[in-house]
């Protein structure tokens, strides 16, 4: 899939929508994202989550004792994700992320495309997000 340079041909093509401006979580994001709700707040919520080009989320954490984590389903563009010391990943529509309980790491829009994935965390025991610092526009901006 090639890359998506435009807001608009996102929102014609992209299969979930794009949903809301991301206010809630925006100080843990370097530029705009959009969060839409795919299932109730319930047990197991999952959502689509879309950043626009250049957007990225703060390095964090997903902490649990047993279970949790956050799994990525890449749908639409194209965007990176890293954990803490090693190498980062291109993602891709397609691309399935695992990210166990208690990895610090990142993940976004490549500088010139959209991007979006659904998440969801698996089900835990003693569950919490701790976000951490914002990832740094000269580690960015070398990818």
């Amino acid at each position: 899939m090639a890359k998506i340079s435009t807001k608009e041909e996102m929102m014609k093509t992209d299969a979930f929508g794009i949903g809301a401006l991301n206010t809630g979580f925006a100080q843990y994001f370097i530029n705009d994202s959009f969060l839409k709700p795919l299932t109730g707040q319930g047990e197991f919520p999952v959502f689509n989550v879309t950043f626009e080009p250049g957007c990225r989320n703060n390095w964090h954490i997903h902490h649990a004792t047993t279970g949790g984590g956050q799994i990525l389903l890449c749908t639409y563009g194209e965007g990176w994700y890293q954990e803490e010391g090693k190498e980062p990943v291109s993602l891709v529509p397609g691309t399935v992320i695992c990210i166990p309980a208690n990895v610090k790491h990142w993940h976004g829009a490549k500088k010139d495309s959209w991007f979006s994935h659904v998440t969801f965390e698996p089900p835990g025991e003693n569950t919490s997000n701790e976000w951490c610092e914002p990832v740094s526009d000269e580690v960015y901006y070398a990818l």
